[in-house]
């Protein structure tokens, strides 16, 4: 399969390098934090983009890129439940509970962290959204 490049614009790309590495199993591939790094995971390769990466730039009307949206990334576990309890062990907050769907199972999870990621959420909330199967 060939790689999928995912751009994330954040907040802080130190720390959105900590996240997935320590929470996820991603590994750093390159690392000009603060505006930019890239983390992979198998074929998965997420290009962390702070203010000041080339992503960062304003568009021609003015308005810059932020972090916000509701964007997805799905990471294939063989135990959900394991999986789950590890990161709450960890200290990340799902915002619902896994649910039964007619092919698997998938907790659709919003991780509270002190950064931003390419989510929406409230000003004061902080979260990564994040499918499991």
């Amino acid at each position: 399969m060939a790689t999928v490049n995912v751009r994330y614009i954040v907040d802080d790309v130190a720390t959105s390098i900590d996240f997935y590495t320590t929470h996820f199993g991603f590994e750093v591939e390159s690392d000009a934090a603060p505006a930019f790094a890239a983390v992979r995971r198998g074929d998965l390769r997420l290009l962390l983009s702070g203010e000041t990466s080339s992503a960062g730039r304003p568009m021609p009307d003015g308005r810059r890129p932020v972090p916000g949206g509701w964007a997805r990334i799905q990471l294939l576990v063989t135990d959900l439940a394991a999986e789950v309890e590890r990161l709450r062990a960890a200290g990340l907050v799902f915002r619902n509970a896994t649910v039964k769907v007619p092919v698997d199972r998938r907790s659709s999870s919003m991780i509270r962290r002190a950064i931003r990621s390419s989510c929406s959420s409230p000003a004061e909330t902080w979260t990564w959204p994040l499918s499991w199967a």
